[in-house]
């Protein structure tokens, strides 16, 4: 497979920095974007700089992150996978109990510069017959009692399958991970028994490897362990 730029959110921890790692040790070149530029100039530093480049941004940051994908553009020359992983979670379960300040910020990240980021980054992919991917979740896929977090990765998903029809218009592809529980810092303790960042490195490096004619259009990581 012939090397691919690709662009990665949420991109200095967890999922994201796993891929960047992947993708350059498969001979790709990657864009990272994230609020936090220590980390980002680390993992740079970590990859090589012929290998990598940094734009520090808030992804919920409409202005902020097209500049993101026009400045990797400008870089590279071109633009072949958008990854919007960015994401977070709430700490108060529920509708009831839950927290509508939480929600918001939320709301953001999960929903917004999803859409932020497919916004900026569609007419450089219409381009190249790039491919968009995105990071939903099991939580997406499932009922969870109260959860507005699920309620978050089920826009994420449906939004995937949409954006895969739209895109397809223009022999696009767009692939939806959609991960069980995975040990990242997401979470305020270690989950060792639950899938690596790692994994979902694997699954991203999957739908970009697959033939031009196929278009991975979901990608479904689950724990081999699950809890009784």
């Amino acid at each position: 497979m012939s090397e691919k730029i690709v662009l990665i959110t949420g991109a200095s921890s967890g999922i994201g920095e796993a891929t960047a790692s992947k993708l350059v040790a498969e001979g790709h070149k990657v864009a990272l974007t994230a609020r936090s530029e220590d980390k980002l100039t680390q993992l740079v530093q970590e990859l090589g700089e012929d290998f990598a480049v940094a734009f520090a941004c808030d992804a919920t940051d409409y202005d902020a992150l097209k500049d993101v994908v026009e400045r990797t553009v400008m870089h590279y020359g071109r633009l072949d996978v958008a990854f919007a992983n960015a994401g977070t979670g709430v700490s108060k379960a529920g509708t009831e109990k839950g927290d509508p300040k939480q929600w918001q910020k939320m709301i953001d990240i999960n929903i917004n510069a999803l859409l932020y980021t497919a916004h900026a980054s569609l007419p450089h992919l219409r381009k190249t017959q790039g491919q968009f991917i995105l990071t939903s979740s099991v939580a997406g896929r499932m009922p969870l009692k109260g959860s507005i977090y699920g309620a978050s990765k089920w826009f994420a998903y449906g939004f995937g399958q949409n954006l895969a029809l739209e895109m397809a218009q223009w022999q696009g592809r767009c692939t939806t991970i959609t991960p069980g529980m995975v040990d990242t810092p997401f979470f305020d303790e270690p989950k060792p028994d639950k899938l690596a960042a790692d994994d979902i490195a694997d699954a991203v490096y999957y739908a970009i490897s697959a033939d031009a004619r196929a278009n991975v259009r979901e990608v479904h990581v689950m724990p081999t362990q699950m809890d009784s």
